[in-house]
C-alpha cells in the first residue's frame, strides 16, 4: 500500500447505479487483478522543538491531547482478526448496511467483490489498515449513508470504465491518514498531525469524521482528474495535498469547518 507498490483490483463499471486513555470528549461489478502503487491551529501549548540531530520537529502536547492520541493509537494497533466475534459481527454489519436488500451467504463469499474487496475473504485486505479501517467504513455508512451509498454504487459524475474498488480504496484511505498525521509516533512530527490532535481532543470521533471527508474528497479528485484505475496513486496524492492545505487554514476551528466537509451528505 505504500510507494513500493501493492496489489489491487479494478472494478469495471457495468451499471450506473451500482484503550490507553479516557479523557477524550465523546461528543455488480466485474473484478480484474492488477498492480499499482497504493497507498494518508489554534494549538494550545503546542510548541515546535528541534534538536541539532533531529530531521523533523516534534510538538509538545497538552495532557488531554496526549491521552487522546494514545487512545487512537490503541485503535490503530488492533489488527483485524477473523477469529474474533466482534470483528466478524462488524463485517456482517457493514454488509447489511451496504446491501440491505441482499443477504450475505457467508463471511467468505464471492459476494464481497460487489463491495470492492479483492477476493472472497475481506480479511486479507485489512492487513494494511487493521480493524480501524473497518470501523472507519462502518462510521461512514452509519453517519453519512447517502454519501456512502453514492460512492459504493458510483452514482455521481462521469465515471471511468474501470473504477477504483470501493472497499480497498477505503482501507488505503485509512492507511494514508495514519501516515499523513504521523499517528504512530509518540508525538506528531509535522504541523498537520499536531493540528489534528486539537480536533481529536475535542471530538473522539475526529479520525473517523476526517476519514469520511477524505473519502468523498478523493472521489471528487477522481472525477475532476477523469481518472481510471491506473491513476489511483496520483489521485491519492492530490487528495492528501488538498486535505493538508485545508487542515492548516487559519479559520478552521473544527473539522466541520473544512471546505471539503460540505461534500458530505447524510
Amino acid at each position: 500500500m505504500d510507494d513500493r507498490g501493492g496489489s489491487f483490483v479494478a472494478v469495471r463499471r457495468i451499471s450506473q447505479g451500482l484503550e490507553r486513555g479516557n479523557t477524550c470528549h465523546t461528543t455488480s461489478a466485474e473484478v480484474v487483478a492488477g498492480s499499482a502503487a497504493w497507498l494518508g491551529r489554534g494549538l494550545s501549548c503546542v510548541c515546535a522543538q528541534r534538536r541539532e540531530s533531529d530531521a523533523r520537529p516534534s510538538f509538545d502536547l497538552t495532557p488531554s491531547q496526549e491521552e487522546c492520541l494514545q487512545r487512537l493509537q490503541n485503535r490503530i494497533d488492533v489488527a483485524y482478526d477473523s477469529s474474533i466475534l466482534e470483528h466478524q459481527e462488524s463485517l456482517k454489519a457493514l454488509w447489511k448496511i451496504a446491501f440491505p436488500e441482499e443477504e450475505l451467504r457467508a463471511l467468505i463469499s464471492e459476494q464481497w467483490k460487489e463491495m470492492g474487496w479483492q477476493g472472497k475473504d475481506p480479511s486479507t485486505d485489512f492487513r494494511g489498515g487493521g480493524f480501524i479501517s473497518l470501523e472507519n467504513l462502518l462510521y461512514f455508512a452509519r453517519n453519512f449513508p447517502r454519501s456512502f451509498q453514492g460512492l459504493l454504487r458510483k452514482q455521481e459524475g462521469d465515471r471511468a470504465i474501470w473504477e477504483y474498488p470501493f472497499a480497498v480504496a477505503g482501507v488505503n484511505i485509512t492507511f494514508m491518514l495514519i501516515q499523513m498525521l504521523d499517528l504512530e509516533a509518540l508525538k506528531p512530527r509535522n504541523l498537520v498531525g499536531a493540528t489534528f490532535l486539537k480536533f481529536l481532543a475535542e471530538n473522539e470521533s475526529a479520525f473517523d469524521l476526517l476519514y469520511c471527508i477524505t473519502f468523498k474528497l478523493m472521489d471528487n479528485q477522481w472525477l475532476a482528474m477523469r481518472a481510471s484505475y491506473m491513476d489511483f496513486n496520483a489521485v491519492m496524492k492530490a487528495t492528501r495535498r488538498q486535505l493538508e492545505g485545508e487542515l492548516l487554514q487559519e479559520d478552521i476551528t473544527r473539522l466541520e469547518d473544512l471546505p471539503s466537509y460540505s461534500l458530505l451528505s447524510r
